[in-house]
């Protein structure tokens, strides 16, 4: 839940968003902090239209525009066919988020291929897709900011995670890059490595799996959406224009 303290601040007032993976959990986490800030957004699901239709109508109660599309992100004609009908829809597009992801974890001795190609597929190749689809509107304005959603294990490795872990460790790599090819036209790119966040995909741990989290984290708690969408807001926002090319952990210092 968000709290009001920040209900003043529209950083990014009429700013176009477009947000990879929203219908719950950090992504949808992310979708409303931005629009509550006052950009418009627009956000992708991969399966529940009755969960999108919710979340369309909660952004709107910001006064804001807001729009859902079904997409596999892993597929590029369909990316590109949902970039470039945003764009015709709102005439600009200001800030991206890659935030879909999946993970399929096991130990590499019991790993298939399929749950390494579908992790890596879902995870670093959206976010070719999606900066692929839309580099020619951000090239055309001079300016955009794109934030990829990675995670800390992309720096540290986790067993039984080596598929997430090197798609991660990917979309780090992607976004240096990308940083140093646009920056002279005025598009930044940063990263955001998450730690433990409490969402929906976590409250399935037990007791016992959190308190061994929590004893690596310093600051003793685990991460919120919020923790995640307040660096994003930043990192849209022109408070951010001299910073590209970072990766970011919000980690409660669990990595420092």
């Amino acid at each position: 839940m968000f709290d009001d303290k920040y209900d003043f601040m529209k950083l990014l007032e009429n700013k176009v968003a477009f947000v990879s993976g929203a219908s719950r959990g950090i992504g949808k986490g992310i979708a409303l902090h931005l629009a509550r800030h006052g950009a418009h957004v627009i956000f992708t699901y991969r399966s529940s239209a009755a969960e999108a239709n919710q979340i369309e109508e909660e952004l709107k109660s910001f006064g804001v525009k807001a729009k859902s599309f079904q997409l596999d992100a892993a597929n590029y004609t369909q990316t590109d066919a949902v970039i470039q009908q945003v764009i015709a829809d709102f005439g600009s597009l200001d800030i991206i988020v890659n935030n879909a992801g999946i993970t399929k974890d096991n130990l590499l001795m019991r790993m298939t291929e399929d749950a390494w190609d579908d992790v890596m597929q879902t995870n670093l190749k959206s976010v070719f897709n999606v900066v692929k689809s839309a580099q020619r509107q951000l090239l055309k304005q001079r300016s955009g900011s794109i934030i990829n959603i990675s995670s800390v294990v992309g720096n540290s490795g986790n067993a039984g995670q080596a598929n997430y872990a090197a798609s991660k460790a990917g979309m780090n790599g992607f976004t240096k890059s990308v940083a140093k090819e646009l920056g002279s036209r005025g598009i930044r790119c940063n990263a955001i490595a998450p730690g433990f966040i409490e969402t929906e995909m976590t409250h399935g741990l037990s007791a016992e799996q959190k308190e061994i989290w929590l004893q690596t984290i310093p600051l003793k708690r685990g991460g919120t959406p919020e923790d995640v969408a307040n660096l994003v807001v930043f990192l849209a926002s022109d408070m951010s224009s001299y910073i590209t090319g970072q990766v970011i952990n919000v980690c409660g210092g669990m990595q420092t």
